[in-house]
């Protein structure tokens, strides 16, 4: 399993984009033959400006203390995405590490996720372990029924990865879980020395493929306010807004809300109803 320090984190994340590119993709031309793919450490050095046996040091995990001004050239020498760009800047200078926040949410806070109906909605906390969610949602991931008594909350990544019947008949599965590991390497930029989530991705690690193969691909990807669009086959066509909230004082907490289209929201609506009632 890779190291789980930030150093060593930003070591493998740059050689990671280095290795993804080619002199011809940045401008430069190539001389001589290459024995690993990707460009040289010097060519990245070139074309951030700055020099080879630095980049070499902030590459190998060195305390090199970059500026934000040579983490940009850095991205923009690596042609990384913004997202990717962020990511770099979390893990050359990671911000003190707080303890979980208080993961017990308030009242106003599952009244309003259970006034959502038929809307789906759920709460995670820090680790993607599922704290609150409504029916809706039960519906549309196929989560279990929610109990105020249960001792341990489900994991949502541990959900996508593991439980074989979340997937059925869905559309590029495979694609989606991908994305869902990328936004999960995102939320552990902001903490790369949690010992929480070094459990997780160790655990992961062990019972995924899919994770394995993922992993150290290192690709990021923040969760955006989307239109989604997909299929279940108990559901049918479903279209949603997706929007992500976080609580300003306790920003650990990440509040998912899909907004229904008209004739998706009748659907799950009269699901409801009829598990209610039946």
């Amino acid at each position: 399993m890779e190291e789980m320090s930030s150093s060593m984190s930003l070591g493998d994340f740059l050689r990671s984009r280095r290795e993804r590119l080619t002199p011809a993709d940045v401008g430069l031309i190539s001389y001589g033959r290459r024995r690993t793919p990707g460009l040289r450490r010097e060519e990245v050095a070139q074309l951030a400006h700055i020099g080879t046996s630095w980049y070499t040091s902030l590459e190998q995990g060195r305390d090199v203390n970059p500026s934000e001004d040579v983490l940009n050239n850095i991205a923009k020498a690596l042609r990384l995405t913004e997202d990717e760009r962020h990511h770099l800047h979390l893990l050359a200078r990671p911000v003190q590490q707080k303890e979980v926040e208080n993961q017990q949410l308030n009242a106003g806070l599952e009244r309003m996720i259970r006034a959502l109906e038929p809307n789906p909605a759920f709460v995670i906390g820090r680790y993607w372990d599922l704290l609150f969610w409504n029916k809706a949602a039960e519906f549309v991931f196929q989560f279990p029924s929610f109990s105020n008594h249960a001792q341990h909350r489900p994991n949502y990544m541990r959900l996508f990865l593991t439980d074989t019947t979340l997937g059925a008949g869905i559309k590029d599965w495979e694609a989606k879980r991908q994305i869902m590991i990328a936004r999960f390497r995102a939320d552990y930029g902001h903490f790369p020395n949690d010992p929480g989530f070094k459990e997780l991705i160790g655990e992961f690690m062990q019972t995924s493929q899919l994770f394995r193969e993922s992993w150290p691909m290192h690709d990021v990807q923040v969760v955006t306010d989307c239109h989604k669009r997909w299929y279940d086959p108990h559901i049918g066509e479903m279209e949603f807004e997706h929007v992500t909230l976080q609580p300003p004082t306790n920003p650990d907490l990440k509040i998912m809300i899909y907004t229904a289209s008209t004739d998706t929201a009748e659907r799950l609506q009269s699901l409801i109803s009829t598990q209610e009632h039946g």
